[in-house]
């Protein structure tokens, strides 16, 4: 099943692209608020399940606090500081890259991945935007006492408490599991199941493993996310919002007071997932301290040459 058109791709006053797609909104008390397309049929969330897994590792002993925390539940941008920050959590636990199964690759962002390369860089597990993730698992392992050669796979300890977090959390169980382009397990549950597990991060009691993953979030939204990505950008604009995207056109969120979201793309663009985003947190009345970014990230401009020739923004009446 495929959703509506949610976004258009308009040049030149003609429109030619467009991208369906299925999104929920969660009312502060829970109830579904916002619903267009087929948001409880299941997908793979990708990246949007990090903080799950970041709940998982927590409950299994990992003492990271702040943002080591944050970029454990990230898709990091490959800068500096991500990489300093991965390192020093294998360096705790007596590990290094070697010990990392994610892939080798250049940074996700790519003025970085630019800078990197001038400089004599090159790719590397480190500079993957999941090595912080990967990294926090190793060290959950050692701190659980559990084998680290084999962390990745399903039935491992780690993966098993992981899928457990994601069932109790989402309140689904996984209609399949797959592989993340990390090498990690991957659960397909609903949209609305996401939105559910996001909500339960910002509600729940203070130093509690999912509290702490949302506080350090959204504390620390440059190591989730990097310096320039448009989920640091929202999480600046909209003070107790916590968001985190997945590849294929997924973004989650929740705001302090349990209003939730969760979008997906049918044909998994992510040229369209940020302007569906801003329309659905504007659909739930999430108030913002910066609407002046919200203009900004509910349109992206399209060149002609050097100059504004369209945009790609939501259909106008999408959310009501």
């Amino acid at each position: 099943m495929s959703g509506p058109v949610l976004v258009e791709v308009e040049r030149s006053g003609f429109v030619e692209s467009r991208h369906r797609g299925s999104a929920v909104g969660l009312a502060a008390d829970g109830s579904v608020a916002v619903s267009v397309g087929v948001p409880d049929e299941p997908i793979f969330p990708r990246s949007a399940n990090k903080p799950m897994q970041a709940v998982a590792m927590v409950r299994s002993g990992l003492g990271l606090a702040g943002e080591l925390l944050a970029i454990a539940a990230g898709s990091h941008s490959g800068e500096d500081f991500h990489v300093e920050g991965a390192e020093r959590i294998l360096a705790a636990v007596g590990l290094g890259e070697d010990d990392l199964q994610c892939p080798v690759q250049w940074p996700l962002d790519f003025d970085v991945a630019l800078e990197t390369a001038h400089g004599g860089g090159t790719k590397s597990r480190l500079r993957m935007n999941c090595s912080g993730k990967h990294a926090a698992m190793l060290a959950t392992c050692v701190a659980a006492g559990w084998p680290t050669a084999n962390y990745l796979h399903v039935e491992h300890p780690l993966q098993a408490a992981t899928r457990e977090v994601v069932e109790e959390l989402t309140g689904e169980k996984p209609a399949a599991v797959g592989v993340d382009g990390c090498g990690a397990p991957l659960f397909a549950v609903s949209a609305t199941g996401v939105a559910r597990a996001f909500r339960a991060l910002v509600l729940a009691e203070p130093g509690s493993p999912e509290r702490l993953v949302a506080d350090a979030m959204r504390e620390f939204p440059q190591w989730t996310s990097g310096t320039k990505r448009e989920e640091r950008r929202l999480m600046d604009a909209v003070p107790g919002l916590v968001v985190k995207c997945g590849a294929e056109g997924v973004d989650a969120f929740a705001f302090a007071d349990g209003r939730a979201g969760v979008i997906k793309i049918d044909d998994g663009a992510m040229r369209a997932r940020t302007p569906v985003t801003v329309a659905l947190l504007r659909s739930l009345d999430v108030p913002v301290a910066r609407p002046d970014v919200l203009d900004e990230l509910a349109t992206v401009t399209l060149h002609g040459g050097d100059d504004p020739v369209g945009a790609i923004r939501i259909v106008p009446g999408v959310f009501g």
